[in-house]
């Protein structure tokens, strides 16, 4: 049998969802069942957390539990960030599919997605946190100033283009 569960003891539980909607209590049961939650109850509050900034996009949920008591924070990915900063129109999951993301989005905003990511990254200093933003934009397929995001780590490499230090 495991070892008897401690409430007091703090648990961190990772889950992936669509920002606004209340997602399957049956996906969330195996992970916060085990902990005394409600996997009903939980997934309106990460709903409702998720809705106001999130709409629509896929993203990481941090659930911080102690005391039987889930504390619901956000923790964006590198790609959700870009999708965000595209500030493209809000759509129905259910009805548009396989969307291309082929909007354009400033230097500036890469660098400020970049400075978030700067604690989740393994880049030495900003620039190279800025080269991986790029390379996410070129996964999600948008432009940066109305360039190729791979000309743009190259100029960058090559010193063409400055970044400031933090």
């Amino acid at each position: 049998m495991p070892p008897k569960f401690d409430p007091s003891q703090v648990v961190d539980v990772f889950v992936r969802v669509t920002g606004g909607e209340v997602g399957a209590a049956s996906s969330l049961a195996p992970k916060i069942g085990p902990l005394g939650l409600s996997p009903k109850k939980i997934g309106e509050d990460i709903a409702k957390e998720t809705a106001k900034d999130w709409k629509g996009l896929r993203v990481t949920v941090k659930l911080t539990v102690q005391n039987r008591q889930a504390k619901v924070s956000v923790v964006p990915s590198a790609a959700a960030l870009v999708i965000k900063a595209l500030k493209e129109p809000e759509r129905d999951r259910k009805k548009t599919k396989n969307i291309k993301h082929n909007g354009n989005i400033s230097l500036d905003d890469v660098i400020e997605i970049a400075k978030v990511m700067k604690p989740r990254s393994m880049a030495k200093d900003l620039s190279g946190t800025v080269k991986e933003i790029l390379g996410t934009c070129v996964s999600v397929g948008c432009t940066v100033d109305g360039k190729d995001p791979k000309d743009l780590q190259q100029e960058i490499t090559d010193g063409d283009v400055e970044i400031p230090l933090d």
